[in-house]
């Protein structure tokens, strides 16, 4: 077929639904806007990467909010399905950062001065991944340039109930003796010990109690991920600035290492430390002890 033969094969109409027109290609291509005069190169590679995260991070709230409607209905089995979509695109973020390791810290301060007082911290739907997780601190709104529209929008995160406390919900209506943690403060140490010795049945058989224990997992694998998302943002944000202050104001890679301790699921960290190394897993006498 000549290549006019296939240009008339394929022509759509003006005003016929293609692929351009359906992803708003034109329209998405025209919001990188190099704020250095004149723009310095690797700025555009800077505000690709960035906008690719928002994009990744809607298309993550999506998910997490479909998660929560699943534990809401005790469907364990496609919160896992579910959170296995997340955890894939949270593996893609976690090397997308190292891209930006191509540039050599004289490339980054060449347009690093343009971006102030913008800083990757006011990142509202980074923040809503945190608060729907179950890791809410509102002291962080004080430091985020919001809109009514986006102050009203991050209240309703803080507000609703996170995939932690959905999580001991469920467990609590599945018979587990659990104490569901609020969202804004650590349990008590007693309620602690308590909710592992009722956890701990699900990691010493997760035969028995398989769905729950890929949904524990699956959760844990999104905890993780966040975390490992954190170290990597943190090292590379220290290959290129070293010590200097964050254009935002904060301390910078100080600010982010402090970061790096946070856990929206610690219990179901801690549980399988309570797991006896004297038993065999399989074995047909099953648990004796755990």
């Amino acid at each position: 077929m000549s290549s006019d033969e296939d240009r008339e094969q394929f022509h759509e109409p003006y005003g016929t639904l293609n692929y351009n027109s359906y992803l708003r290609v034109p329209e998405l291509l025209e919001l990188q806007s190099p704020e250095s005069e004149p723009a310095a190169h690797d700025e555009l590679l800077f505000i690709v990467i960035h906008q690719a995260y928002e994009l990744w991070f809607k298309q993550i709230l999506f998910e997490l909010d479909s998660v929560a409607e699943c534990l809401d209905r005790d469907d364990p089995a496609e919160a896992t399905r579910l959170l296995g979509r997340v955890h894939q695109i949270e593996s893609l973020l976690v090397h997308q950062i190292h891209i930006l390791e191509t540039m050599t810290p004289r490339d980054f301060l060449s347009f690093r001065s343009a971006l102030n007082p913008a800083s990757g911290f006011q990142s509202l739907q980074f923040r809503e991944v945190e608060f729907v997780t179950g890791m809410k601190t509102r002291g962080v709104m004080k430091a985020l340039q919001t809109n009514p529209d986006d102050v009203e929008r991050l209240e309703n995160r803080l507000t609703e109930p996170s995939l932690r406390v959905r999580f001991y919900r469920m467990l609590k209506r599945q018979g587990f003796e659990v104490v569901v943690p609020p969202d804004e403060e650590d349990l008590a140490d007693r309620d602690c010990e308590h909710n592992l010795e009722a956890l701990l049945p699900i990691y010493a058989q997760p035969e028995r109690y398989y769905r729950l224990y890929a949904l524990a997992e699956a959760l844990v694998d999104h905890d993780q991920n966040i975390l490992l998302w954190r170290f990597h943002h943190v090292r590379v944000v220290e290959r290129l600035i070293g010590t200097k202050m964050g254009t935002g104001g904060s301390a910078g890679v100080k600010y982010l290492e402090k970061t790096l301790g946070k856990r929206a699921f610690p219990q179901l960290w801690a549980v399988r430390g309570l797991l006896s190394d004297e038993e065999f897993y399989g074995t047909s006498r099953g648990p004796t002890k755990y």
